[in-house]
């Protein structure tokens, strides 16, 4: 396995396409490239249809490669963030060994929520013995990315699936690019399979506050009850107990974190899917949160902010490393919100360099989401304000422990 990434900003479509594929190309070092994934920024939206076959007539063998990807905010390539203007990235892997079949999903050819996994398997291609892993790119606006990924859980529940939302445009203004085209909606996908893992590192920038409780009182959507008290009672009481900083930081940027193993009785960083705060009701006591909820889950407030969400990333990538680097010639796929970047850290390159301190000058690549794909926990989730990485190796090497 091996694995290349090439950028380029030049404003041209054309000579960017065929700057960053002869990147890529080289980086492989006489290889031939089984699958490319490309990310094109808004400046070149006028000529979205031009970009797959752009790309692929600068493969030695266009033929071969299984090609996908989307339309950008910002892109990810050689390691480093392009956030703001023209930007292409491209990354080529040659992967021996390894089946890789291409699907695209529409949202009306979905199956019904109570449909087998027999209408998946026909809709994806792959077989769940052929255990596979996946790679996915949506169109927010024209799919329901959850039920897509309640979906492939359903039918794949043991493989792992990382990816994102296309960005860089409004309703209508998408892309989803494939060696056949590119599409107006839907979402587009990778299944691998063979001689290959992804290991799924999910940074959701978060910390938690206080401890964990217990939901003794709730609903769908409504927080009632935490450790046989109302909900804003545990919680007026939880702030009050913070350092003014903390107080302050909770008045935005508030969260709930919804433990995702009920078998982990002292659940820690990591460990909860995060999810937003909608609102109160004070004559109630209740809390709104965007998720379903239960009595008996455990649940634990979060906060986010600049500093939290580079700590919580830092212990997601030292974790991963402190398992084991992956084999050489493995690459890296980032997924990142919108949201981070230099707005949140007032800076370009703040992940791109913590990957790098982390796991060494590894081939990295992708791009800025309207929502990011990762597992918490065993179940995939679309997640907002999160880094997702995933990092592909052969499944041969030595197994590498996850963030996830």
């Amino acid at each position: 396995m091996r694995w290349s990434s090439g950028v380029s900003t030049g404003t041209s479509l054309a000579d960017a396409a065929a700057r960053c594929v002869a990147e890529a190309v080289e980086g492989l070092g006489g290889e031939a490239a089984d699958l490319v994934l490309v990310f094109a920024s808004a400046h070149f939206r006028a000529e979205y249809g031009r970009v797959a076959d752009l790309v692929r007539a600068g493969l030695p063998e266009p033929d071969r490669a299984v090609l996908i990807g989307c339309s950008a905010g910002g892109v990810i390539g050689a390691g480093r963030e392009f956030e703001n203007g023209p930007a292409l990235a491209v990354a080529a892997a040659s992967l021996p060994g390894v089946r890789l079949t291409r699907f695209h999903a529409e949202d009306a050819r979905l199956p019904d929520a109570d449909a087998g996994p027999d209408g998946w398997m026909d809709l994806i291609g792959v077989e769940p013995a052929q255990d596979p892993q996946f790679v996915l790119l949506a169109d927010p606006m024209t799919i329901r990315g959850e039920s897509l990924l309640m979906g492939l859980d359903f039918a794949y529940p043991a493989a792992v699936k990382v990816g994102g939302l296309a960005s860089g445009a409004g309703h209508g203004g998408h892309a989803l690019f494939t060696d056949e085209g590119t599409r107006a909606g839907g979402a587009v996908g990778v299944a691998m399979s063979g001689d290959v893992e992804i290991d799924a590192i999910v940074a959701q920038g978060c910390r938690p506050i206080g401890d964990p409780m217990q939901v003794t009182a709730g609903s769908p959507g409504v927080l009632l009850g935490l450790d046989g008290r109302p909900a804003l009672r545990a919680l007026a009481e939880l702030l009050g107990s913070l350092p003014e900083r903390d107080r302050e930081l909770a008045r935005h940027s508030l969260f709930l974190g919804l433990a995702m193993d009920p078998m982990t009785d002292s659940p820690t960083q990591g460990d909860f899917l995060i999810r937003n705060i909608i609102g109160v009701r004070p004559e109630a006591g209740a809390i709104g949160v965007a998720a379903p909820l239960h009595e008996g889950q455990t649940v634990q407030f979060h906060l986010r902010d600049a500093e939290t969400s580079a700590m919580d990333l830092r212990h997601m990538l030292s974790a991963y490393a402190g398992a084991g680097r992956p084999p050489e010639g493995s690459g890296a796929l980032m997924f990142s919100c919108l949201g981070r970047g230099s707005y949140l850290y007032g800076r370009p390159d703040h992940d791109t360099d913590m990957f790098r301190e982390h796991l060494g000058p590894m081939a990295l690549t992708g791009f800025f989401c309207n929502g990011e794909i990762g597992p918490v926990g065993g179940t995939s989730f679309l997640h907002g304000y999160t880094t997702a990485i995933g990092m592909v190796r052969p499944k041969s090497g030595d197994p590498v422990g996850g963030g996830a």
